[in-house]
């Protein structure tokens, strides 16, 4: 379904995001892709739709080459859904119109085939009751599951996932989650970026960790969280999840999650905002007041 063969993709000539690249997803299959924060992952992601033009290499998608100069990119696009950190909704529209305008403009449906297929998707993810509502009236998450259904209205032969839990509020992203585990059971190709190893361990048949602008593993999740071949990945899983808050009383400091690069064991935690990068985990849960607690955050305050 998706072929990557030796991409390279450089930002002016002295940064090079992205080195020599080669992977590839089946049709049905669930690709997770993850990494510290610069590591190139959604750079990755969207040179697969050519969101992101790249200097070398090549492509395939669906049997489709898409940096060849004669590839019609935007009906190439239409077939692959994209949901991205921030749902891109149009604020001006309705929900239900947000679904409905790129059905009627590029699909060409009638109007009334797509309100039907969009009515049909909001309920499938839980939301039909907000179809008259405008984004701006709806919750993070809810924002997101709507862009997911959006998506969907296009009947693409596969998804783009990029980080689309990063920007939600933690008791958000279990909702979107939902959708996108319900998703990879159905049989729908994936490749997802994110921080959520807990979705990673649950769903994905491989695990793509990235560094620096390379792939250093590309294992089947089994593979990935038991043995991982490159030194780079053996970190632990509860250390590779993206450290949030959840339940919580009183006022927090929330950062967004780095990679801790020093020698105490690659930590990833909320840059120095509660403790020094250089604590072990062990020091870390003492100090710091966190717990880790199935495979995400809990802060005592």
């Amino acid at each position: 379904m998706i072929e990557i063969s030796h991409v390279d993709k450089r930002y002016g000539p002295g940064f090079q995001a992205l080195k020599d690249c080669t992977t590839s997803v089946a049709k049905g299959e669930v690709v997770v892709v993850c990494g510290p924060s610069g590591s190139g992952k959604s750079t990755l992601i969207k040179c697969v739709n050519a969101l992101e033009p790249f200097q070398s290499g090549e492509i395939i998608l669906d049997g489709i080459k898409v940096n060849d100069p004669k590839t019609d990119l935007p009906k190439l696009r239409a077939r692959v859904g994209m949901v991205f950190q921030h749902f891109e909704l149009f604020p001006h529209l309705k929900i239900i119109e947000n679904l409905c305008l790129a059905q009627e403009k590029v699909l060409g449906r009638s109007h009334d085939e797509a309100m039907a297929k969009g009515s049909k998707l909001l309920d499938r993810v839980g939301l039909k009751d907000h179809a008259r509502k405008y984004p701006a009236e709806l919750s993070g998450g809810q924002q997101q599951r709507v862009a997911i259904a959006r998506a969907l209205a296009m009947d693409p032969i596969a998804m783009l996932f990029d980080e689309p839990t990063s920007a939600l509020d933690p008791e958000m992203i279990s909702e979107v989650l939902d959708v996108m585990v319900d998703l990879a059971r159905e049989g729908m190709t994936m490749m997802v970026v994110t921080h959520e190893m807990g979705f990673a361990s649950k769903v994905a048949h491989r695990v793509i960790f990235m560094d620096q602008g390379e792939i250093v593993e590309d294992a089947l999740k089994t593979d990935f969280f038991g043995s991982p071949r490159s030194d780079r990945a053996q970190i632990p899983v509860e250390d590779l999840v993206a450290l949030r808050p959840r339940r919580h009383s009183g006022m927090v400091r929330r950062t967004r999650p780095q990679m801790c690069n020093c020698t105490s064991g690659n930590l990833e935690i909320p840059g120095s905002c509660f403790a020094c990068p250089g604590m072990t985990q062990n020091e870390f849960r003492r100090d710091s007041g966190f717990q880790f607690v199935d495979q995400a955050l809990t802060i005592r305050v």
